[in-house]
Formats: C-alpha cells, structure tokens, sequence
C-alpha cells in the first residue's frame, strides 16, 4: 500500500512536472513561433538554402562548373537580397539579372509574358505585438504604447525577372560601366579609411598584386584602374573575412578563393569583365555540403558590405523594382 502511495504521488509529480514544462515552452514560443525552429525541416529558410547547395553539389560533380559562377553573378546582381533567396533565384533561373513581383512590374509598365514560370522566394511575414505594460500604468498609458513588429514566419512568393515581361523598355542605371571602375575606387578607399584599414602602394610586393597585412593592404603599383580595383576588393575581402577565428578555421586555398570570389560578385556589380577563375573552387570542399554554404554565405554577406559603401544612392526607379521582394 504504502509502495502504491509513493508510485501515485512520483506519478501525479511528473505529470505536473511536464504539464508546467509544456505550458512554459508554449509561453515562450508563442512570443515568435518562427524563431524558435531550429531544425532544417522546420525552418523554410534552412530547407531552400540545403535544397540550393545540394543541387549546386550535384551539377559540380557533374562537369557543370559553370552553375557556380551563375551563383557568384546571382550575389553580384541581388546582393541586397537574403542568402536564401540569391541561392533559389540562381537555382531556378541561373541568367536571371533583374527580378521584381508582378505589381512591381506592371507598375513600371511591364507586364509578365503569358505561359511563364515564377520564381519562388521566401518574403518574411511580420506581425505587431504591444508591449507589456507595468500593473501601475493606466489604460491611456497602456493604449500609446507602439506596438513592435516581430517576425511570425515565411510565405512563398513569386518574382518574374526581366526577360519574363514585355512592355516599357526600363532606364539604364549609373552603375552598369562596362570596364570602368569610375567613382567606385574612391569610396573603396573612403571604406578603408573608416575601418581603420590603410592602405599603401609598394613595389618591394612583387610578383603579388596586393597583400593583406591585417589592418593595412599594399598595392602593386602600375596595375589598370580595373585591375587595380579588383586586388583591393580581393585584400578587402581578407580583411573582413579572414580575421582571427576563421583565419584558423579555414586553410590558405580556401581564403584565397573566398576573396577571389568577392573580387568577382563585386567587379561583376559594377559591369566589370571578370575571368571565371573561380569556378572550379568547389572542388575545395570535397561535396561538403555545410563547408560550402558556409562559404558562400561569407563570401554573399561580405560583397553586399563591400557593394553597399561603394555604390552611390539607387535611382528610385530601381528600388520600385524590388520593393515588394527585398
């Protein structure tokens, strides 16, 4: 009997135990239920960037080095969007170079030619939830207080690049120079200079085109505008990339080729001709899937750092364009 009472009262314990566990875990998602999925399965985000490696892997060691630098020149033209989503844009449609959802384009006077195919992105879904107030404050207190947005999940929207419509041809922007680096090198600099990163000519440097020292970059003096242009951006790229903990974590093939890399996305953005030297760089990872999104991610989010202290303010024409899918 007594063996009975003490199994009843563990028991009843346990379920009260888990019952308060459950409760709590249901309070703390429900604050964003979004964001407390962490697995692949759960997360959409994590799911379309596995299915855009994995597809990228196969196409590699199938002879297709090409499919890489459609993914470079994919971070090249929509570096202002998520890794995701220039992941499934190059998956979906490799030589996409302006994209835009329907409205978008209808107001530009451009309209989706019949029997095309969209291209699927995640666009965030964003709520508003108030603040809670203090038991003291009053009901007009609690009624001023800005209700703040947070983040309840993805939906799956759809964007048509250019190609896809017919219409209103659209005006050419400032940035496309075919082969002139133009006011990009300047700011280049003006971005080194508030990083605290100097920056030198020397010859003592040959045969390299430029060094990273870690804090200050050596130029090789004589080298084209265009040329010139890219060996900073690849020695920028070290600087932001290769510090510290991932200089350790990554070998020296490795951070050369994520440099070359950001060299390219970047030269590509501002209409440069750039050699496809980084397309075999895959073979790096030996089909690891986790080593390459890793890399991709770095080299997508330090391009779009780099692009977006070079470029001068977009025509508004241009932010129209990609209002509803940024």
């Amino acid at each position: 009997m007594a063996t009975s009472t003490v199994n009843s009262t563990a028991a009843t314990a346990n379920n009260s135990a888990a019952r308060s566990r459950n409760e709590s875990q249901r309070k703390y998602r429900s604050d964003s239920p979004y964001q407390q999925r962490t697995t692949q399965r759960d997360n959409p985000t994590q799911m379309l960037i596995k299915q855009a490696v994995d597809h990228l892997i196969q196409q590699l060691e199938a002879g297709k080095s090409e499919s890489l630098t459609a993914y470079l020149k994919a971070m090249a033209r929509f570096h202002n969007y998520s890794f995701g989503n220039v992941l499934s844009i190059a998956r979906q449609k490799p030589n996409a170079t302006r994209v835009a959802g329907i409205r978008a384009w209808n107001e530009l006077g451009r309209f989706v030619k019949k029997g095309e195919k969209g291209i699927q992105i995640l666009a965030p879904v964003v709520g508003h939830r108030r603040k809670k107030t203090e038991p003291e404050q009053d009901a007009e207190t609690e009624n001023n207080v800005k209700p703040q947005p947070v983040l309840i999940g993805f939906r799956a929207v759809y964007v048509f690049d250019v190609s896809q419509t017919e219409g209103v041809a659209l005006p050419e922007f400032d940035h496309n120079i075919s082969g002139e680096v133009g006011g990009h090198r300047d700011r280049l600099m003006d971005f080194l200079n508030q990083q605290n990163i100097a920056l030198e000519f020397n010859e003592k440097i040959a045969p390299a085109l430029g060094v990273s020292y870690g804090g200050k970059i050596a130029l090789l003096p004589g080298q084209s505008k265009a040329e010139e242009f890219t060996t900073l951006v690849h020695e920028t790229a070290h600087e932001l990339l290769h510090k510290a903990e991932r200089r350790t974590m990554t070998t020296a093939t490795v951070r050369e080729t994520e440099a070359e890399a950001v060299a390219f996305i970047v030269g590509q953005a501002i209409g440069l001709e750039i050699g496809n030297s980084t397309a075999d760089y895959i073979q790096l990872y030996h089909g690891n899937a986790a080593l390459l999104t890793e890399s991709l991610e770095v080299i997508q989010r330090t391009s779009a750092v780099i692009l977006g202290a070079i470029r001068e303010a977009a025509p508004a024409t241009e932010s129209v364009a990609v209002a509803e899918v940024a």
